[in-house]
């Protein structure tokens, strides 16, 4: 081998080869870049969508489970439900919990007079709201039990006098009654599902649920959005909408919220029997 052939040999890369090399390094780390961009975002719109779907679906079987409840075993006069038709609507369900129960022995003498019973009450337990009724008016309310005398048979309700001093022989028992509606005004952006309990403050159920309807569907089969006679409701037709917690700016219709709704019924059975 010659010197010019041996030199020749020896060369190293030339400027235009690293050139090339680097523009097609850049082609595939553009391109390599930009696949994961595309899953990143991918399994965000995913993870979004599951998150709405989960907080529909809660909120309707939530609310489902205590309207199929709604009305067992109560007292006379006492509704079952309560419609609010505000869109978004409201619900107010009452329903008989348990077997705990018992009666006035003695009248009381005056609206914040503890009540003496005729029973056992060990199932009663302070902090319970529990519902305290005349059996022959029909009248009654709820109030806070704050302290039991099981040996002695005495329920105290120090926090708050009754409306009225009731007689002997009226009831006091436990039951369930429950508020749902959607909270638009705390957090615009973040409407949730809120759920309500005599006695304490709304709780958050679910976040981003934006819309909330029912609608009643009577024993002559016509549909109201509140209706005429609870007695005569049969199925309640339940709407929950919820949307995404996170902007999208290229979701085509223009908004940047994804929505979903669910929608059930419930056929009524303790009520109107």
């Amino acid at each position: 081998m010659n010197i010019r052939s041996r030199i020749r040999s020896q060369l190293g890369t030339s400027f235009l080869e690293v050139m090339i090399a680097l523009v097609i390094m850049g082609v595939v780390t553009t391109g390599i870049f930009e696949l994961y961009i595309s899953q990143h975002k991918h399994y965000i719109i995913q993870d979004d969508i599951t998150t709405i779907q989960q907080n529909v679906r809660a909120s309707i079987d939530e609310i489902t489970r205590h309207c199929r409840m709604a009305g067992f075993n109560l007292p006379l006069n006492l509704a079952p439900i309560q419609a609010y038709n505000t869109n978004p609507d409201t619900i107010v369900l009452v329903y008989r919990t348990g077997d705990c129960e018992t009666k006035l022995s003695a009248p009381m003498p005056q609206p914040s007079a503890e009540l003496k019973c005729e029973s056992d009450i060990s199932c009663f337990s302070p902090g319970d709201w529990a519902y305290i009724f005349e059996p022959d008016s029909g009248g009654g309310e709820f109030f806070e039990i704050t302290h039991v005398q099981v040996a002695a048979k005495h329920i105290q309700h120090n926090t708050m006098p009754l409306s009225k001093s009731y007689s002997a022989d009226a009831q006091v028992l436990m039951l369930t009654w429950i508020k749902f509606y959607v909270d638009t005004l705390t957090d615009p952006n973040t409407p949730c599902l809120m759920v309500e309990r005599p006695g304490s403050g709304p709780q958050v159920f679910a976040e981003n649920i934006s819309d909330l309807q029912f609608r009643y569907r009577m024993k002559n089969s016509a549909l109201f959005d509140e209706p005429p006679s609870i007695d005569d409701v049969r199925e309640i037709l339940i709407s929950v909408s919820g949307h995404s917690g996170r902007a999208d700016y290229d979701i085509p219709s223009g908004d940047t919220l994804r929505y979903r709704t669910f929608n059930t019924s419930v056929f009524l059975r303790n009520i109107g029997l």
